[in-house]
C-alpha cells in the first residue's frame, strides 16, 4: 500500500484534477468508474485508469479480508484447538451467567458495577439490565479471543471482561446494548 498505493493514488488525483478542469468532475467521475463510456479525449485516460485499478482495489481489500480470517484461525495451534477434554471438564456442568442480582450483596467491586450498571444505565429497570448483561457475554464469550480456552474458563474470562468494560460505560448512564439497539 505504502510502495505502490501512495504514488498511484497521488497520479490518479493529479488526473482526475487535469480531466476535471476540461470536462467536468461528474463525468470524469463516471469515466473512471465504467459507468459511462469517455466521449472526449481527456476522458480515455480516466476510463483505462478506472477499468485497471477498481478491480485491483476491490481485489485487493477481498483478499485482505480473508488472509485475515484465516491468519486469526492459523494463531490457534491445532494441538491446542483439537486438545480432548478431560473427565472433569466434560463432566461437569457448563457454567451459567451470573444474576445480577447476587452481586447486590456481593464484594464492594461487585456492589459498585451493580449500582452503575442498574440504577444509572438502566434507571433501576432490574429486568432489562440482566438481559443486555447477558447479551453482552454472550457477545463476549463468540469472540476469536476466547476460542482457545475451556467452556468454563471462557464464561469466567468473559464475565470478566464484561464487568470491566461494562462499569465504565455504566457510570457514564451508557449502555452499550442499548445503544445497539437504537
Amino acid at each position: 500500500m505504502i510502495d505502490w498505493g501512495v504514488p498511484l493514488a497521488f497520479g490518479a488525483t493529479l488526473l482526475f484534477i487535469y480531466a476535471a478542469s476540461a470536462t467536468s468532475a461528474k463525468s470524469v467521475y463516471k469515466a473512471f468508474t465504467l459507468i459511462d463510456p469517455p466521449n472526449r479525449l481527456a476522458l480515455w485516460l480516466p476510463s483505462i485508469l478506472g477499468w485497471l485499478l477498481v478491480p485491483a482495489i476491490i481485489g485487493g481489500v477481498a483478499g485482505h479480508v480473508i488472509a485475515q480470517r484465516i491468519s486469526s484461525v492459523k494463531a490457534i495451534s491445532t494441538e491446542r484447538l483439537f486438545r480432548r477434554r478431560t473427565w472433569g471438564q466434560r463432566l461437569k456442568p457448563p457454567g451459567r451467567i451470573p444474576d445480577l442480582r447476587g452481586y447486590f450483596h456481593g464484594t464492594y467491586a461487585q456492589q459498585n458495577f451493580v449500582d452503575a450498571w442498574v440504577r444509572v444505565a438502566h434507571r433501576n429497570d432490574w429486568s432489562r439490565a440482566q438481559d443486555h448483561w447477558e447479551v453482552f457475554i454472550r457477545d463476549v464469550l463468540s469472540t476469536q479471543q476466547f476460542a482457545h480456552l475451556d467452556r468454563h474458563e471462557c464464561l469466567k474470562q468473559a464475565k470478566d471482561t464484561a464487568h470491566l468494560v461494562l462499569v465504565i460505560t455504566a457510570q457514564m448512564g451508557i449502555c452499550i446494548v442499548c445503544e445497539r439497539r437504537r
